[in-house]
């Protein structure tokens, strides 16, 4: 069974779909409000909930209908303004919230948006709780009218909660100085773009800001973590020594090296481990990935003496891996890096400021540090799909995937998966031969396409 297989609203990682639709229409939102605000009545008289949202043109009213939930249900709610995901995550806790709300829907293009819903103490809500609020969704969904969006007031920002996360995340690398470093960094025209600036100011060096004039359509286009060849050329195209990239909600970071060069999660993920490992700080001298992570990734922890464990895709899967194994680093390939000892979700700017500080401290270039990580090919084929069947009752499928695996068996990897937030199938094939990887992931692929394609 996937982790999504019971859920009619909440994904990998939360609600998202495009906006004014279902799950996303005011009704269903406004449910949300009430559910949350019902579920958290136990933990105070009047719970207190804080809003974040990212710069897509239904954010601002999105927030505005599920607030007016939250306060129907009898809860108090306050409004980061456009923050990062994970600004919320530690606003929650620093300032004693019940829950934290966060209207973004990431890496998906402007028309989609989505809600992530975190606890007091500043992680994701469990399965479990999510699939408790979802029979509540529903019946209020059923019964109720929800207002006119466009009858709302919108929400009344604070910006001293802004600050507060800034001053968080130059707290989380003291002495940190960019003083020298020549960077260009790429916010997606996101979230990212409402911190970054302050940010980097407040750091020094000569720092190039890419895509930092957000108008509601175009957060995630062509630009930011779903593009890092963008910044990649920009990097070349300045001289810079460094490039970072973020998504819409800036939960991930990728990175440039000074030729151009992409670096991935991945990437991070091993020159972090050591750095851990070299401090003492690696409990049990362990990483957990995700199935997606190259094995070169893998081959590369263990030449240095750690061992790596594979998670489902979702950071809060890699979060649960982490939980149960005691394990002081987790992430994903595609730029979620999970540093528990600093913050409790996935944190772009963080990942960044931390690897800043590598560099610094060891007086190695990002291309010095991760020069012996040798990549096996890798393709990744996203189809999109009618509907998501298992894929192992489709005959031709199942057949496709057991004539990769038989072919590649210890040279190579096959991961068939939905996507836990869009309507695709993604075929993932690694191999020490590329022909025998494209061969396969066509195949597959095509099979798919045959099946169930859109």
């Amino acid at each position: 069974m996937t982790p999504t297989s019971k859920r009619k609203f909440f994904g990998t990682d939360g609600i998202r779909a495009l906006a004014g639709q279902s799950p996303l229409d005011p009704t269903t939102i406004f449910a949300v409000g009430l559910a949350l605000g019902h579920s958290l009545r136990d933990q105070a008289t009047v719970p207190a909930i804080l809003l974040g949202r990212d710069t897509r043109e239904s954010s601002p009213w999105i927030a505005a209908t599920i607030a007016a939930g939250l306060r129907s249900a009898g809860a108090r709610v306050e409004s980061a303004g456009i923050v990062p995901t994970p600004a919320v995550a530690f606003l929650v806790r620093k300032h004693g919230f019940q829950a934290g709300v966060v209207i973004s829907a990431s890496h998906n293009p402007w028309q989609d948006n989505g809600i992530k819903l975190f606890g007091p103490d500043g992680f994701k809500l469990a399965d479990v709780v999510e699939l408790a609020m979802e029979d509540e969704i529903l019946h209020h969904a059923a019964q109720i009218a929800a207002p006119d969006p466009a009858a709302l007031p919108p929400v009344q920002d604070n910006p001293a909660f802004q600050a507060d996360y800034i001053q968080f995340l130059i707290d989380s690398v003291p002495g940190l100085s960019l003083a020298g470093l020549s960077i260009v960094a790429d916010c997606a025209n996101g979230a990212a773009a409402a911190v970054a600036p302050e940010l980097f100011r407040r750091l020094g060096g000569d720092v190039t800001l890419l895509h930092v004039e957000p108008d509601g359509h175009n957060i995630n286009a062509g630009c930011g973590a779903l593009h890092p060849a963008h910044v990649a050329a920009e990097v070349q195209s300045h001289g810079a020594q460094l490039g970072l990239t973020f998504d819409g909600d800036a939960d991930r970071c990728m990175l440039a090296g000074a030729h151009g060069n992409v670096i991935n999660g991945d990437a991070i993920l091993l020159i972090a481990a050591r750095d851990l490992k070299a401090r003492g700080l690696l409990t049990g001298d362990l990483v957990v990935a995700t199935t997606m992570s190259n094995m070169g990734l893998e081959a590369a922890l263990k030449r240095s003496g750690i061992r790596m464990l594979r998670a489902p895709v979702g950071d809060r899967y890699v979060l649960e891996q982490m939980l149960v194994n005691d394990a002081a680093l987790g992430g994903e390939q595609s730029g979620h890096i999970l540093l528990p000892h600093l913050a409790t979700t996935g944190d772009g700017l963080l990942t960044s400021l931390v690897v800043l500080d590598l560099i610094a401290r060891s007086g190695k270039s990002i291309d010095e540090l991760t020069a012996d990580l040798k990549v096996f090919p890798q393709v990744i084929v996203n189809i999109k799909v009618r509907e998501k069947k298992p894929l192992e009752s489709i005959p031709a499928v199942a057949a496709a995937i057991r004539a990769a695996e038989e072919d590649l068996k210890d040279s190579g990897r096959v991961v068939i998966r939905y996507s836990g937030t869009e309507a695709l199938a993604r075929v993932m094939i690694e191999a020490e031969s590329e022909q025998s990887m494209r061969h396969h992931a066509d195949a597959i692929a095509d099979a798919i396409r045959h099946e169930l394609g859109v």
